[in-house]
């Protein structure tokens, strides 16, 4: 690192972590070693990110040694305008990525912006075989085309992915349970019909009873394809 730019970047972070938001924080994410949890909320590094002037350097150094630095460099890319940089940085950072909570928060808007273009990408990652790269893919699926630009390839695509990770899993199954609630014409058959593994299956009717935006009668119904 440059001209001492990343231990002042990491002093800034020290400067905002608490240690009993370190605790919860560490809690919440059981595959990130907790020495590389620090404790600054999000909110404050988001601030933090907007604040940054100079962060090339940052952005190219990775592995990062802890994990609010790999948030802040979530944060960071999410400033990025160029959909095709923007691309180019999330592909080299996703290699990186170790917990939900990191992976979870990037949804740069030039992403959202340009589904046309992002679905390629999104395929790809869906492909990789590497556990949160892969759950990046289907939290995009989830976030940018269950409403205006649905395909119902798209629920297939999920569906047709087979894995042994709980964190791709979880996140299949969340996406089914979103797709019930905003497609749910398209994403009952899912259900119905048995399309998903087991534990997918029944963690995306739990998912779906838990929901707000899934009414009560359709949550009774789906309480009866449970497979014990």
């Amino acid at each position: 690192y440059k001209d001492g730019y990343m231990k002042y970047e990491q002093s800034e972070l020290f400067s905002m972590a608490e240690g009993e938001y370190r605790e919860f924080s560490a809690s919440l994410m059981p595959t990130v070693d907790k020495d590389r949890v620090l404790g600054v909320r999000i909110p404050e590094l988001r601030k933090y990110a907007k604040r940054l002037a100079e962060y090339e350097d940052f952005l190219e150094k990775l592995p990062h040694r802890y994990f609010e630095e790999d948030n802040l460099h979530a944060f960071l890319i999410e400033r990025e305008g160029n959909f095709d940089r923007c691309i180019a940085l999330l592909d080299k950072f996703l290699p990186y990525v170790d917990n939900w909570a990191t992976c979870d928060s990037m949804k740069p808007k030039v992403l959202r912006d340009n589904p046309d273009k992002l679905i390629v990408h999104i395929r790809r990652w869906m492909l990789s075989g590497d556990t949160y790269t892969v759950r990046y893919g289907i939290n995009l699926l989830m976030s940018f085309y269950l409403e205006d630009n649905f395909d119902t390839e798209y629920l297939e695509l999920v569906a047709g992915i087979s894995s042994e990770e709980y964190y791709v899993n979880m996140m299949r199954a969340w996406y089914f349970a979103t797709a019930l609630a905003k497609q749910y014409k398209f994403a009952v058959s899912y259900i119905t019909e048995g399309k998903l593994d087991v534990w997918t299956h029944n963690k995306t009717i739990q998912k779906a009873i838990e929901s707000n935006r899934i009414d009560k009668s359709v949550k009774e119904f789906l309480k009866q394809f449970r497979i014990r």
